[in-house]
């Protein structure tokens, strides 16, 4: 598709927009429950169950004795209702705290990496305590979508996914897409370069994006595959020139320099550019074409479903161009 795009003139990547937007997944967000509420209503249901399986055994005996079966022994439906959702959020806790472990483990291993490197250098060790394994009290998970998460948008708070497009500024042709569930986009710039370079066999010449996106890490990606860059280093508010940070980064690194581009264009930096290009697009699927919820559930599915949607956005501009 993109090939036939490339060939009909819609694509040129002289600027490509980056951005994301966050979209209802297939489960409500009043399914999800924290992990402090999981270890409370666990303890709960635990105990309601395990009041029941240890009724007194006379009670069975004198219904073995009026009925003449086993009639005490059978399970009641609300006792078998409970220990299936007491199964249901033992793994959901299960899961939460196999993330924060692994979680913990990468953030071990970077502060050991971290360590060494200031003891080569010279300097002494920090002595901080040992990353925590526990999840935090509020981390969520859903009953329903397990691997959708509870975003923040504009407009408060849904159960959904982060969607990402990169759009080129010639015709608004998305020209690579991801998904993730983390509400932060700073991990997207990478992976979205990459499927603009295996799509199309190359890297654009300019990329704009937003201060989700702003990291000495990714201000260092493009500069070594020579992309000119325009990423906001903060907000840009109401009125201002620029879209930059108000406290000043360390002289000499990465983000000042960021800044400094910005700043020195001002109005006519071509940053300008990002909001025309990438956000009419997200304007168009939402609000044109009234995409605003998922239909299928689990990431890996819900990946194919954003990537149809952005094949079939794709194809209406192929087709209105020719």
């Amino acid at each position: 598709m993109l090939k036939l795009a490339e060939k009909a003139g819609l694509v040129k990547l002289g600027h490509v927009a980056l951005d994301g937007t966050k979209i209802k997944a297939n489960a409500s967000k009043h399914k999800a429950m924290s992990y402090d509420r999981m270890k409370k209503r666990e303890a709960e249901l635990a105990a309601e169950v395990d009041r029941w399986l240890k009724a007194p055994e006379a009670a069975d005996a004198q219904e073995d004795k009026l009925y003449g079966d086993k009639r005490g022994d059978e399970m009641p439906d609300w006792v078998a209702d409970k220990q299936k959702r007491l199964e249901k959020i033992r793994e959901a806790k299960a899961a939460l705290e196999a993330e924060a472990k692994a979680a913990a483990e990468v953030e071990r291993k970077a502060r050991a990496e971290a360590e060494e490197r200031r003891v080569a250098e010279g300097g002494k060790k920090s002595g901080k305590t040992p990353t925590k394994t526990e999840p935090d009290g509020k981390a969520q998970r859903n009953f329903t979508d397990p691997e959708s998460r509870i975003l923040k948008t504009k407009d408060g708070y849904i159960q959904g996914y982060n969607a990402q497009a990169a759009v080129d500024g010639a015709h608004q042709i998305i020209v690579a897409q991801t998904l993730t569930s983390s509400s932060s986009d700073q991990a997207q710039l990478a992976p979205l370069l990459d499927g603009i370079r295996a799509n199309l066999g190359t890297n654009p010449d300019e990329v704009s994006a937003d201060a989700g996106y702003c990291s000495d890490a990714n201000l260092r990606t493009i500069k070594r595959r020579r992309i000119e860059g325009y990423i906001a280093t903060g907000r840009q508010k109401h009125g201002t020139k620029s879209a930059t940070a108000k406290k000043a980064s360390r002289a000499g690194s990465l983000i000042a320099r960021m800044s400094t581009k910005l700043k020195r264009a001002g109005y006519r930096s071509r940053y300008r550019l990002r909001k025309q290009i990438v956000e009419a697009v997200f304007g168009q699927i939402k609000q044109a074409r009234g995409f605003r919820q998922f239909l299928l559930r689990g990431i890996e599915k819900v990946s194919a479903e954003w990537a149809l949607i952005c094949t079939a956005h794709n194809l209406v501009k192929l087709a209105r161009a020719a």
